[in-house]
């Protein structure tokens, strides 16, 4: 039950927003009493904080799948790449905006693994792209992976990319491209544009 709970209101927050939705909604969703939420989360505010360290965690397993299994730097980040459009497809704009004002507790582990866990990934991925000879060696990649968590956390900024003007999708694909290319030498550019290409033959 507490897990049907956690999967239920994780849907709702990501579909509506944090902000917006409420106990009862949870508990309207799950046909379940609010009684029965709060045998497991005494409050909305705990529930958010279970649900950011779900989320975490399982984003930090299928990132640390993939660089173990991965090819090469190329083939790594663009598969880290694709499983985050996987994880952020269906997650509302403002959803980091109301964790940052409103749960202070789940922002701070979305914080922690932002400049920790995704960094530090990112950093790993320059170095071996270097080694590799796919990235600039001239690029340093402690100030361009904490470039490209900033680069990432923008995407939600409803000031910039306003949901009504923009779509997300494009938006991250559009940063995502522009990030890699600023990294590549000759004979990385000529794999990542191999990449792409099966990517959309296999989806044709």
């Amino acid at each position: 039950m507490k897990e049907k709970i956690l999967e239920g209101a994780s849907k709702l927050f990501m579909k509506y927003g944090v902000r917006s939705v409420t106990m009862d909604d949870v508990a309207s969703a799950l046909a379940i009493s609010k009684k029965t939420i709060y045998q497991f989360y005494k409050n909305k505010d705990e529930l958010v904080t279970s649900i950011s360290r779900s989320h975490m965690s399982e984003e930090k397993d299928d990132y640390s799948l993939i660089e173990e299994n991965s090819v090469d730097a190329i083939d790594e980040i663009y598969q880290v790449s694709n499983c985050f459009r996987k994880h952020m497809a269906d997650i509302h704009p403002k959803i980091l905006f109301e964790l940052k004002k409103y749960h202070s507790a789940a922002w701070q582990i979305y914080t922690k693994f932002k400049t920790e866990f995704v960094k530090n990934h990112i950093k790993r991925n320059i170095e071996r792209g270097i080694s590799e000879g796919y990235y600039r060696s001239e690029v340093n990649p402690e100030i361009l992976s904490a470039f490209r968590v900033e680069q990432v956390e923008m995407i939600f900024d409803d000031n910039l990319f306003p949901k009504e003007k923009f779509d997300f999708t494009d938006v991250q694909l559009q940063l995502f491209d522009h990030f890699i290319h600023g990294l590549l030498t000759d004979k990385g550019r000529e794999l990542y544009l191999n990449y792409l290409n099966h990517n959309k033959n296999s989806h044709a």
